[in-house]
């Protein structure tokens, strides 16, 4: 296939590869016709004639070529303008047809349940460009990864100096997603690396003796009129010899890589061997693809072709070769050197190619969300942004904050009416911390955190199954907090409308137990509540301070702002909501 993997109108010349394509197919039989002519004329009545045999396959075999990389050339195409569609639909926050990551799911996760990063309508279905479940897995892993400041600072450096290469976060992923099909399990294979060779001397003797007299024979044939018993013995003399390597053929053609993979791995090593990066991380993930001694693409593309000849073994065309010229012995020899010189590569090769997945997924995110927020990184327990926005709202109308908390303050506590955004405010702020760890750009004009790790407590569901109820489900989330606090681990907490499923009575004071309990620790956080009254500490604990939310109503209509604004909520809508549903208060 055309290695440069370029396209500037990619419908323009998927239509022209189309009629590229039908034109082979029709040369490539009028040609097989040909050659059946040429052989049923040779073998009657004009028997020189067989000569033109070879170079008629040997076009034949060329316009197979052709036509493959026309194929190819048309997978690329088709998966450049799926791509296209596709960032429509993420623009517009419409992901319902991407892959959800639901297998990612844990609901003992410090916090990946509640901040949506799987399911429907999820931040992993905003992110994923991967194409392979190794990838998909590691992406899924980074999501959920606890905060590490030196990472996502090596890692952000290495994601904005490769979003400029956007030829090659298209390409990767366009190629992943052409080539790639139904995955094949490949242990089997990295076990069959770790045997040993199977080839011996003795298996030189047929490997050149079989194609030197299977020619001289068949020239006999053509020139002397050599009888057919001769070829009869030699055939019987090959298959004797052909049955000492079948085994070992066939254990490899058993576990062979599938061919989507290995021309995904191939054409992705020779795309990153055209590149000259600057930033260290990615010329580290560079650094096994351009080893000094050997080019992955070139290891990669000799499997390829060992890989074709093994599992084109039974064509009927390979079956003739073999029985006259002992090709198996060629295909084993090339097989079991290709073992000897790359066999301690090839996991090492797939694995990092699953951090490129990883990464060029962050590239191709950064470049269709534009985000360009530098990231402050202090060592202070205090977070600072302007102007945050959740990444899972359309960006036309996500309504943006300013919040702050300084290395003084410990707990916020979040008091506001109903739909008035509290809950979207906190997931904002912890989605935003996800994307951060992760090396992304936060959706804000400025981002400074300290090194916290990240802890909620937003849905806690009863369970059937395992006699829960919600209540209890919350007291065991928030026993998981206190564990960690005990710890001194500095961790960011985001508690929603906290001990909800008690009363009044018993909310207010184990909310109160609770937030004097955590301002002994080095943890800090949100804590949102519809209980007015708690918004008195702030008189007793000066490490506690009041924001909210606030509503308006007008005209039978309750208005929103979404913005947060300091001190208590001075009113609520719950009374006008129910008036609104047709509840009748007397």
């Amino acid at each position: 296939m055309n290695k440069n993997f370029q396209t500037e109108n990619p419908q323009s010349e998927l239509s022209t590869c189309k009629k590229t394509i039908a034109s082979l197919a029709l040369g490539r039989l009028i040609l097989f016709f040909s050659i059946g002519a040429v052989m049923i004329i040779g073998l009657s009545e004009i028997r020189l004639l067989l000569l033109a045999f070879f170079p008629l396959a040997a076009l034949f075999i060329y316009l197979i070529k052709l036509f493959n990389d026309q194929k190819d050339r048309q997978s690329f195409l088709k998966a450049v303008i799926k791509m296209k569609r596709d960032q429509v639909l993420r623009c517009k926050r419409e992901l319902s047809t991407f892959d959800a990551g639901e297998q990612f799911k844990d609901k003992n996760h410090a916090f990946c349940n509640d901040l949506d990063l799987f399911g429907q309508h999820s931040l992993f279905q905003l992110l994923n460009h991967t194409v392979a479940d190794g990838g998909k897995a590691l992406l899924a892993g980074w999501l959920k990864a606890e905060v590490n400041p030196e990472q996502a600072k090596e890692r952000f450096g290495g994601i904005k100096e490769l979003s400029t290469h956007q030829n090659f976060v298209r390409n990767f992923e366009a190629i992943g997603k052409a080539f790639i099909k139904e995955e094949k399990n490949k242990k089997p294979f990295y076990k069959w690396l770790k045997t040993p060779n199977a080839w011996k001397q003795l298996y030189w003797l047929p490997l050149i003796a079989g194609p030197f007299i299977g020619l001289f024979l068949l020239m006999a044939w053509l020139f002397f009129d050599l009888p057919m018993a001769y070829f009869s013995g030699w055939i019987l003399i090959g298959m004797t010899f052909l049955a000492m390597i079948f085994k070992p053929l066939m254990e490899a053609y058993k576990i062979m890589p599938d061919e989507g993979d290995l021309k995904t791995l191939r054409s992705w090593s020779g795309e990153l061997e055209r590149l000259d990066f600057v930033d260290p991380y990615l010329k580290r993930l560079q650094a096994p693809i351009l080893d000094q001694q050997y080019r992955a693409s070139e290891a990669l593309k000799s499997l390829e072709q060992q890989s074709f000849a093994v599992q084109n073994r039974t064509n009927l065309m390979y079956l003739i070769f073999n029985l006259f010229f002992w090709t198996d012995f060629w295909v084993l020899w090339r097989l079991e050197r290709w073992k000897k010189n790359y066999a301690g590569h090839m996991q090492e090769w797939e694995e990092i190619f699953e951090e490129w997945q990883v990464v060029v997924s962050l590239a191709a995110f950064t470049n269709e969300e534009k985000i360009t927020c530098e990231v402050d990184w202090s060592e202070k327990l205090e977070i600072d942004v302007k102007s945050l926005g959740h990444p899972l709202l359309p960006q036309d109308v996500c309504v943006t904050n300013d919040f702050s908390m300084m290395e003084e303050e410990k707990t916020v506590l979040l008091t506001g009416s109903n739909m008035s955004g509290k809950t979207t405010f906190m997931r904002t702020l912890g989605t935003n911390m996800v994307l951060v760890n992760l090396g992304l750009s936060p959706f804000a004009a400025y981002y400074r955190s300290g090194p916290f790790q990240l802890f909620t407590s937003m849905r806690n569901t009863d369970s059937l199954g395992e006699s829960v109820s919600s209540f209890y489900a919350e007291l065991a989330r928030i026993k998981g907090l206190l564990e960690q606090a005990e710890q001194q681990q500095p961790v960011f907490f985001l508690l929603d409308e906290i001990l909800k499923g008690t009363n009044t009575i018993d909310r207010v004071m184990g909310s109160e137990a609770l937030i004097r309990q955590l301002m002994e620790s080095k943890s800090k956080g949100i804590i949102s509540t519809h209980d007015i009254e708690l918004s008195k500490l702030e008189d007793s604990f000066g490490t506690l301070v009041n924001y909210s939310f606030q509503s308006d109503i007008k005209d039978n209509e309750i208005l929103f702002d979404y913005k947060i604004k300091k001190g208590p909520c001075p009113s609520f809508n719950a009374h006008k909501l129910m008036e609104l549903m047709g509840i009748k208060f007397n």
